[in-house]
């Protein structure tokens, strides 16, 4: 599970997209802490939980369910558990290495770094989105351009541009994030700064002693109608994950 995201997204879907270990960080009003505290907040230092993702299309809705966990910023797994069809596929990624497990096949395959801006599972999130990839902090700058205030919070506007020579997909991100790190909002910009998609929080809740966007939807700008939402409906933050976890082992042949 996160893009922020995601966090499959958490993604999932991981991604995308706060702030136990960020006190203070809204009275900094620093760009750059912020995007770091949503990430903070969506991952802490490692994660369990359960998502339930929908994905909608015009005349037709799937559901499923998986289990998520991360480690650090670069570690998340993501297996499905529901419906039956679906279960036991799952996503793995460690650093830059992103492997996927079709148990179907009962073949674990690498995914080249060209498609990990593809859909995942047939959804609207990418598998770049399910650990929230860290491009936006390292390969963008980033500049507070709006304040507003929601919930009792404020809420700031972040907009991310590319830093020169950057290997990057996006040719703009902007970001709506609280002064207690909650994402609120994250919008992808292509190369001609034309919206692709837009991450919105529907929900904030508290879950896992914080609060979390229990609820969030990706929508592609050129499709009307379509989809996919993220909905967390259980999670613990900075607990203990055995190292087996994160493994190719584990990927295929899973022990919790």
């Amino acid at each position: 599970m996160k893009g922020l995201i995601v966090r499959i997204a958490a993604a999932v879907v991981l991604g995308a997209a706060i702030v136990t270990g960020s006190p203070g960080v809204g009275m900094a009003a620093d760009a750059t802490a912020l995007i770091r505290a949503a990430f903070d907040n969506w991952r802490a230092n490692s994660s369990e939980s359960t998502v339930t993702m929908t994905i909608h299309r015009p005349g037709w809705e799937r559901h499923l369910t998986m289990k998520g966990w991360t480690q650090g910023h670069d570690k998340a797994l993501a297996r499905f558990t529901a419906p039956a069809k679906d279960a036991g596929n799952a996503t793995l990624k460690l650093g830059k290495t992103t492997l996927i497990f079709n148990p179907k096949l009962n073949q674990v395959i690498k995914l080249p770094a060209s498609m990990l801006a593809q859909s995942w599972m047939g959804s609207d999130f990418s598998y770049n989105d399910l650990s929230k990839a860290e491009d936006i902090l390292t390969e963008y700058s980033h500049k507070i351009i709006g304040t507003g205030h929601a919930g009792g919070h404020t809420v700031y506007s972040i907009e991310a541009l590319p830093k020169p020579g950057a290997p990057v997909v996006w040719g703009k991100q902007q970001v709506k994030v609280r002064d207690d790190g909650v994402l609120l909002q994250e919008t992808f910009f292509d190369q001609d700064m034309r919206v692709v998609r837009q991450m919105t929080t529907d929900k904030v809740g508290r879950i896992g002693g914080r609060d979390y966007p229990v609820v969030v939807t990706m929508r592609p700008a050129a499709k009307k109608g379509q989809w996919t939402r993220l909905d967390t409906t259980a999670a613990r933050f900075n607990v203990p994950i055995p190292a087996y976890v994160f493994t190719r082992s584990n990927l295929q042949n899973p022990r919790n």
